[in-house]
C-alpha cells in the first residue's frame, strides 16, 4: 500500500486533506483516485489508513483506521553535525533519518566552509526537513525526526540540556568507540553524538565539548568523510543499544 505524509493539523475528525505535494505525487506520479486506499503518516507516530474520495488542488480522502506504530528506538539519538559544504547535508539527514535519529541540529562550527545570512540558513533547513520528511516515507517510520536551523556549536554547548550519553568522535582520540561502549553502566536512552565538518572539530571546540560532558571517541584506524561518520557512528550505537540490535536492552535498563 502507498505511504504519504501529512501534518496532524490536516486531520480533522474522520476527513484527511493532502497538502500540494502529496497530492501532485498522489494523482500524477502514482495516478490514484477516488476509491483507492493509502496510508498516511502524520510524522508523530500515528499512521491512518484512508480511503481516497476527491483529487483537485488538495486531495482529501476518508479515515478508515488509526494505529499508533510502535517502530521508534528505544535509543532517542540527538544528532549534532558541522555542516558540510555542498549537498553533503542532504545525504547526512537521509541517511540518518532511516537509520532511527530523533534529531538533527546542523552546528555552524570554527571549520564551516559555508557561511550564510540567517534567512538562507533557515531557508537550508526547511530544504532538510523535506529530505528528513521524504526519506522517513521511504523507510516506513511514522516518526519524522526534526531538523533544526543551524546555529554556532558554542551556542548550542552553551544550552545543552544534556543526555545519558554524549560521545564526539574526533580524530585525534585515543578512546576507541568500542572501548567507551564497553565501559558503561547500563543502556542509555537518551544519546547526542557531535561529528565535524570538513576538516573536523578545532582543538578548543572538542574541549569545549569534553567541559560539557561530552566523550571524545575515534572509529578506528581510518579517518572518514563527514558524510560518512555520522550515519556510522549512529549504525554502531543503534545496533548496540537500539532498534537495530539483535536483541532488545535487557529488562530493568
Amino acid at each position: 500500500m502507498h505511504r504519504f505524509t501529512i501534518a496532524p493539523e490536516r486531520i480533522d475528525g474522520d476527513r484527511v486533506t493532502f497538502d500540494r505535494e502529496e497530492t501532485r505525487h498522489l494523482a500524477r506520479v502514482l495516478r490514484l483516485g477516488p476509491g483507492d486506499v493509502v496510508l498516511a503518516a502524520d510524522g508523530a507516530g500515528r499512521e491512518f489508513t484512508v480511503r481516497v474520495e476527491s483529487l483537485g488542488e488538495q486531495a482529501s480522502g476518508t479515515v478508515l483506521a488509526v494505529a499508533a506504530r510502535a517502530l521508534e528506538s528505544p535509543l532517542a539519538v540527538t544528532l549534532l553535525q558541522g555542516v558540510p559544504k555542498g549537498d553533503k547535508m542532504e545525504a547526512i539527514v537521509r541517511a540518518c533519518t532511516e537509520l532511527g535519529v530523533a534529531c538533527v541540529c546542523p552546528v555552524i562550527a570554527e571549520r564551516t566552509i559555508v557561511r550564510l545570512e540567517p534567512a538562507r540558513w533557515r531557508e537550508r533547513a526547511r530544504r532538510w526537513q523535506r529530505v528528513a520528511r521524504e526519506a522517513a516515507k521511504q523507510c516506513g517510520r511514522a516518526v519524522i525526526p526534526e531538523v533544526d536551523t543551524p546555529r554556532p556549536l558554542a551556542d548550542w554547548l552553551a544550552h545543552d540540556k544534556g543526555a545519558d550519553l554524549r560521545l564526539c568522535l574526533w580524530e585525534g582520540a585515543t578512546t576507541p568507540l568500542a572501548r567507551a561502549l564497553d565501559g558503561l553502566p547500563e543502556h542509555p536512552r537518551t544519546l547526542h553524538m557531535l561529528v565535524g565538518p570538513e576538516g573536523g572539530l578545532a582543538r578548543d571546540e572538542v574541549e569545549a565539548a569534553r567541559a560539557r560532558g561530552f566523550a571524545l571517541v575515534g572509529l578506528g584506524p581510518r579517518i572518514v568523510r563527514t558524510e560518512t561518520a555520522a550515519p556510522a557512528l549512529l549504525a554502531i550505537v543503534q545496533s548496540r543499544f537500539g532498534d537495530l540490535a539483535s536483541r532488545g536492552a535487557p529488562d530493568g535498563h
